[in-house]
């Protein structure tokens, strides 16, 4: 079975404004790419915050079975979002202290997204020469640009 990693990043032309998400799927064995698939995607109107989730839900969301997979992402909100803050908002029934939680509707979406696989979540810095990083930085341009005037 091979080792499956996502690289996952979002861009915005303001925050808010036109943004746009990438993720690059791939598939290694003994550390050989066997397998690899880029997806992007955008919107009108958005933030940073919403584009960086949606590259990690769109990539889990993608997978047809259960998986094991490491996403690696340079959002230390998706990151720790996912991995930390998230169990206290479910035990809260989906309320933090002192107010509301943003991007509701798309925890809940990465919640469930990663509940049908095993994933490791890994930060990486952005913008520091990752080459895959910066792979998923070009596609969640190339994801905005539709929408930029």
């Amino acid at each position: 079975m091979p080792d499956l990693f996502a690289y996952t990043d979002g861009a915005c032309s303001g925050n808010p404004g036109p943004g746009g998400w990438g993720a690059i799927l791939i598939a290694r064995e003994d550390g050989a790419v066997v397998k690899e698939r880029e997806l992007k995607g955008g919107e009108a109107d958005t933030t940073n915050n919403r584009m960086e989730m949606l590259a990690a839900i769109n990539v889990l969301e993608t997978l047809s079975r259960s998986s094991k997979l490491t996403v690696v992402t340079d959002s230390s909100y998706v990151k720790d979002g996912i991995t930390k803050w998230i169990h206290g908002w479910k035990a809260k029934g989906w309320k933090k202290k002192g107010g509301e939680i943003k991007n509701i509707d798309l925890w809940k979406r990465l919640d469930a997204a990663q509940a049908r696989h095993h994933v490791t979540w890994e930060w990486v810095k952005g913008h520091a020469g990752h080459p895959e990083n910066e792979r998923a930085d070009e596609l969640a341009r190339a994801g905005m640009a539709p929408f930029k005037k």
